[in-house]
Order: C-alpha cells, then structure tokens, then sequence
C-alpha cells in the first residue's frame, strides 16, 4: 500500500527539523531551551519585566533633593517637579519601555519647551522634548542621543499627546587592559525606530550626575523645568 503524498510531506517536514533542532545543539552544546516570558498587550509589562512606575507611586526611585520624590501623581501619571528621579536598583544592560507627555499648552521653544531627559547609569540621556514644529539643534531633539546622535527621523507627536520610547541599552565595559568595549543604544520613538545600534564610548553627556565607565547604574529621569509626564514605566534586564 502506499504512503499518501500529504503523509510524506508531513514526514520529511518533521524530519528536517528533528535535523536542524539537532545540528544546533551540536554546534552549540550550552544551548538551551529560551524561556518562557509572557507578552504584555499595549505598552504593557511582559511578565519579566522590573516594573518602576505603575502610575501609583514612585517607591522605586528617590529623589533630587530630598529621600522621598517631590513628582506629583495623578491619573497614572508622575509629573516632573522638584528635581529629578533616580532609581534605588542599579542596571547594566537593559531594555527600556517609558511613556511621556510634553505639556499640552506650549510654551517657549527650542530646548524650553517640554524639556527632560532619559539617563541611562546616571550618564547617557536620551532626550525628552517637545519636538513638535520645534526647531533646535538635531542632536538635541527629541530621541536623540542627547549631543551624540540625532535621531533617524522626528516621530514626534502633538504637545500633550502620549509618546513611547522602547530603549535597548548595553552599556560600554571597561576591560583588564583599561581600553573600554563601546556599549550602544537602539531607540523606537512611537515604534519608529530612530537610533539603530549607535556606539555609547563611555562619554557622559553634559547635564549627566555621574561619570566614569562602570558595569551598572541607575537610571535617572530629568527635571529641566517643564512638568513633562511620565507613565507605564518599566524594564527587563539583558545581563
């Protein structure tokens, strides 16, 4: 009797990646099975991910000036107020979901309008404006590699508007032989991706609270002034 052609197929189908399953482990004897991690919907958390702002308090971070943050909680957002956030937990290597708002009624322009900032280890910011018909410098712009890289486009929306940045950061390493491997940034700005892999050497940006190269540090979110909005802001490490 033979074998119909459907049940052939399925066979050398399923054979074949028997085979492939096969020669990835023999190449790769400490492969492993990935985990499992549940996707979030919408912005929202997967299930391993370090959630640091859940729009109701702001227990992960202390701030500027004083123990506690001075950032005023509403609606399930924190507003910029009294210097800025630094989280308690240190990071290395990391990807970065983060939701902000810049004020909806506009006022001044260029770097004084819906101005704050994103630091990585307390050193490399990606910058938070109001990019919105809002001429500046370009390395200066929303989604820029603050005074390193401006962004591959402006995907900037209206003021007052929600705006996201999904952040892949690896920081630069210092080595035995005191040369430093560059690290890099990847940002998705409203899930158009802006910076594609660009080389972090270990140079802190102007404004930045710390210095030196180091495997972790906090993350800190700027205060310039402007009551820009946080929401929905979480991580998941990459070490």
């Amino acid at each position: 009797m033979k074998t119909p052609l459907p049940c052939l197929r399925r066979f050398a189908l399923v054979t074949n990646a028997a085979l492939v399953l096969a020669a990835s482990a023999a190449g790769n004897p400490t492969a492993k099975e990935p985990a499992v991690v549940t996707a979030g919907v919408a912005g929202a958390p997967p299930s391993d991910a370090i959630v640091l702002f859940d729009g109701k308090d702001l227990s992960a971070w202390k701030g500027d000036k004083d123990p506690a943050p001075g950032w005023r909680i509403a609606d399930g957002y924190a507003e910029v107020h009294g210097g800025g956030i630094t989280t308690k937990e240190e990071f290395g290597a990391i990807q970065l979901h983060i939701e902000w708002a810049a004020p909806a009624e506009v006022k001044g322009d260029s770097q004084g309008r819906g101005n704050s900032g994103v630091y990585f280890q307390g050193r490399y910011e990606i910058q938070v404006l109001d990019s919105w018909k809002n001429p500046t410098y370009f390395n200066g712009q929303a989604a820029a590699f603050y005074l390193h890289n401006a962004p591959l486009v402006n995907a900037s929306r209206k003021p007052g508007e929600w705006q996201a940045y999904d952040i892949v950061f690896h920081p630069p390493v210092p080595g035995a032989d005191g040369k430093v491997a560059e690290g890099s940034f990847t940002v998705l700005h409203n899930g158009v991706l802006v910076q594609d892999h660009v080389p972090v050497k270990g140079d802190s940006t102007t404004a930045a609270k710390f210095s030196g190269v180091t495997p972790k540090g906090p993350l800190f979110l700027q205060d310039h002034g402007n009551p820009v909005r946080y929401r929905n802001i979480w991580l998941r490490k990459l070490d």
